[in-house]
């Protein structure tokens, strides 16, 4: 299956925008996951997030777990963003789409391609903390 849309983006993700076209006769299930950057981690509270991405590889990686999707289950569309660059609190960092005839479809997809994507996709997050200190780690 062909993208659609960039995996990677430097822009804030419009939820609406993102799930507009999804809508389709035979579509029974649409399902949306948003991984929202939260105020607190650590214990600490975090001022912002920036995430890093080998981005040609990350785009390579994304479509190939996309591809493995639709492979698994009838699924009808698929979209997958991740934001690179800042991210503040209470913003979308990750959204992951999926709409299939039916809903066990489009649940088990979107869980696999959002535990995936977290797993083996080269993206990684700095955590900026309130103490001003700061923190890497895999984006997960």
């Amino acid at each position: 299956m062909v993208a659609d849309f960039s995996f990677v983006s430097h822009s804030r993700l419009d939820l609406a925008n993102l799930i507009q076209d999804f809508s389709q006769a035979h579509t029974g299930a649409i399902v949306l996951f948003s991984g929202e950057v939260r105020n607190s981690h650590l214990g600490k509270d975090v001022l912002y997030l920036e995430y890093e991405a080998l981005e040609p590889l990350a785009n390579k990686m994304i479509q190939a777990i996309i591809d493995e999707a639709f492979l698994k289950w009838d699924l009808h569309k698929v979209r997958c963003v991740h934001r690179i660059g800042k991210v503040d609190c209470g913003e979308s960092a990750v959204v992951i789409i999926t709409s299939s005839a039916h809903r066990n479809e489009a649940y088990q997809a979107n869980r696999y391609l959002i535990d995936n994507i977290k797993s083996r996709v080269p993206i990684w997050k700095k955590e900026f903390f309130t103490d001003g200190t700061h923190t890497w780690g895999k984006s997960n």
